[in-house]
């Protein structure tokens, strides 16, 4: 077996080093969007997770994993809001300081949950570089430890206890589909699949806005994002130097929806399930509702990761 970032012994210990810290999160199903779909729906609720998204697991981790020397002098991070706000509340639970870079166009929402947490917010300029140089620069003042929001080894392995859980709760599915920004999460659950379920493959859904991943799929080589454009505020980023390769190897294939069909998809988790659900996560469900992936998962059992739920209410699409 080739060897990646992470491999299942490192998702199991990161599962019994969080476990005091995060949910195990409920898969809940609704005979109505079944219906819709003509196939079997079990969904990952990471809506439900503390700081209202998968991103606490990965955080956790990593902020656990830090030596007592390092940890006494910070983490710093940047993110547009999910991670940022795992963040925060990782540190807040190890009783060290917290530095969020965040861009100045961050929802609202997750500016106040941040700071509600405990984080000290720097905010910069929306792009990635403006990004970068802020937080290498809280970094050289505090001697903080930089956590990266996906591609670092403790959040990859962290996210994929997603796997571990679906595993025990359901006792089979035919496929799994999940969003894709920066692929610390389908990295994780895909090398924790690959070893526990093997014959099931692993679908990205990804905005055709921000579809980096579909492209680099194809080129056979990363392409980073340019200037992406979505209502899916989660997944903006590029793909990282530890989940390209997952990616590229193992995830079988990656389905883009536009964001009409994100929207819609979205509109009838709302309704249907009376579950909150951010953009981000409504990829998935619009995915298998999608006419590339719909007739061939006809009749299936699906398990679909909605990453999580923190969205402006103020600014809702419908």
């Amino acid at each position: 077996m080739e060897s990646y970032a992470v491999d299942l012994d490192a998702i199991r210990s990161a599962q019994q080093q969080i476990a005091a810290y995060v949910h195990q999160t409920p898969v809940l199903t609704s005979r109505a969007v079944n219906d819709i779909a003509g196939c079997s729906l079990y969904f990952k609720c990471e809506n439900l997770q503390k700081g209202g998204a998968f991103k606490m697991r990965g955080a956790m981790n990593a902020v656990l994993s830090l030596s007592n020397d390092a940890a006494q002098r910070g983490v710093v991070t940047h993110s547009s809001g999910n991670f940022a706000q795992a963040v925060a509340l990782a540190a807040n639970a190890r009783g060290i300081p917290a530095h969020i870079v965040m861009p100045e166009n961050a929802p609202a929402v997750k500016r106040r949950a941040v700071a509600g947490y405990g984080g000290r917010i720097v905010l910069c300029a929306a792009n990635l570089a403006a990004r970068e140089e802020t937080a290498a620069k809280v970094q050289d003042e505090t001697g903080a430890t930089f956590l990266h929001p996906y591609d670092q080894p403790e959040v990859i392995a962290g996210q994929g206890t997603v796997a571990l859980e679906l595993v025990q709760q359901l006792e089979s599915f035919d496929a799994v589909v999940v969003p894709i920004g920066g692929g610390g999460l389908i990295s994780g659950i895909t090398l924790a699949l690959r070893e526990l379920r093997p014959e099931v493959p692993v679908f990205g859904a990804e905005p055709v806005g921000a579809d980096d991943a579909y492209r680099s799929k194809l080129a056979g080589e990363r392409i980073p994002q340019t200037s992406p454009d979505t209502i899916a505020d989660g997944l903006l980023t590029s793909l990282g130097e530890y989940t390209w390769p997952v990616i590229r190897d193992l995830v079988h294939e990656i389905v883009c929806v536009t964001d009409e069909e994100i929207i819609a998809a979205m509109r009838i988790i709302w309704e249907r399930m009376k579950i909150i659900v951010e953009p981000s996560s409504a990829t998935v469900l619009a995915a298998v509702l999608n006419r590339s992936l719909a007739d061939r998962m006809d009749g299936k059992n699906v398990a679909l990761v909605i990453s999580g739920g923190n969205v402006d209410l103020g600014r809702l699409p419908f």
